[in-house]
């Protein structure tokens, strides 16, 4: 059996939220999304605080600032360990 070697790389790109979701959209056009209820801090803030946010480490995580809140792509991709 042959597979297609596809290069996926990990780094987001955007972040958006739905109503109960945070989701990260990352540079080789995969998103993955986790429920809000695992971050009190994102689900509690409103719209202004949840929409400021940087790109940490080249895109490998994201930063709240107002929140003091980092969420790494690594962390969404393998859940907690």
């Amino acid at each position: 059996m042959n597979f297609s070697a596809i290069k996926l790389d990990s780094h987001a790109v955007e972040v958006v939220f739905t109503e109960d979701a945070v989701r990260f959209v990352l540079v080789d056009g995969r998103e993955i999304s986790a429920p809000l209820e695992w971050f009190p801090k994102l689900r509690d803030a409103d719209d202004r605080k949840r929409n400021h946010w940087r790109l940490i480490g080249k895109g490998s995580g994201v930063h709240w600032p107002d929140l003091d809140e980092d969420i790494s792509v690594s962390f969404l991709i393998h859940g907690r360990e």
